[in-house]
């Protein structure tokens, strides 16, 4: 019953909105993805938010199939090239303020990272 008078202007403190965010790594490298992707999740962790993740994506194959001779003669001998491609998605539902903490961490050489964020 006790009525409280607010001052013209005050508002209430606002708690922070939570995200969910969604990590995508990418690399041809499969140890430094890993690598990067234990930090994320033991970042995340101590920082006691819901995690989702690393989920492993099918890894692209990438192949060439070429003479090894440039002018057509000689044997018919082929090379074979392959790239890998490795991806990982994170899910975290946090406020974007702690985001921006815990992507801060030294990211390994050769992996890609895209943080996306959508609202509930």
């Amino acid at each position: 019953m006790s009525q409280v008078a607010k001052k013209a202007g005050y508002q209430e403190p606002v708690e922070a909105q939570i995200h969910r965010i969604r990590i995508t790594l990418t690399s041809r490298n499969v140890k430094n993805l890993e690598k990067v992707c234990s930090d994320l999740v033991l970042r995340a962790k101590d920082k006691q938010l819901k995690v989702k993740g690393p989920v492993r994506m099918p890894t692209k194959r990438l192949a060439i199939t070429t003479r090894k001779t440039p002018n057509g003669e000689g044997s018919k001998t082929w090379d074979r090239f392959e790239m890998k491609i490795h991806k990982r998605l994170i899910d975290l539902d946090s406020p974007s303020e702690i985001v921006k903490q815990i992507t801060s961490i030294a990211i390994e050489p050769g992996v890609e990272v895209e943080v996306t964020i959508a609202d509930n």
